[in-house]
């Protein structure tokens, strides 16, 4: 299977879990079958300068954050702590605990997000 890049959705979510600003999630794979019922989500995240995704927790399933472009802080919750992330960087948050991440740079952010069922 390809999937094109013009046949991706592209949804636009305002103050996403409490973030700041408006992200855009371009949708890589457009169901759980694709992903073997194994995943939710695999989709290319943008966050423009001042956007983010608020803190929250995964119950039942982990996800991943691969840095494509730019620079982000990342609040690490199984850590407590808020870590500068850049491009090639990967974040993983396990079942059970929280993240979020925020764009404060003037310039974009764009990452790949993995939701896994446990």
């Amino acid at each position: 299977m390809i999937r094109k890049a013009c046949e991706c959705s592209v949804e636009y979510k305002e103050h996403m879990r409490g973030g700041d600003g408006t992200v855009m999630l371009t949708s890589l794979i457009g169901s759980d079958e694709e992903l073997n019922k194994k995943g939710r989500l695999f989709s290319r995240i943008t966050l423009n300068p001042g956007c983010g995704i608020g803190y929250h927790v995964h119950e039942g399933e982990s996800e991943l954050f691969y840095i494509l472009k730019g620079t982000a802080v990342y609040l690490d919750g199984a850590e407590d702590r808020e870590i500068k992330v850049t491009a090639g960087d990967v974040t993983v948050c396990p079942p059970g605990t929280g993240h979020g991440i925020s764009n404060r740079t003037d310039e974009m952010v764009e990452l790949v997000a993995l939701i896994l069922h446990e």
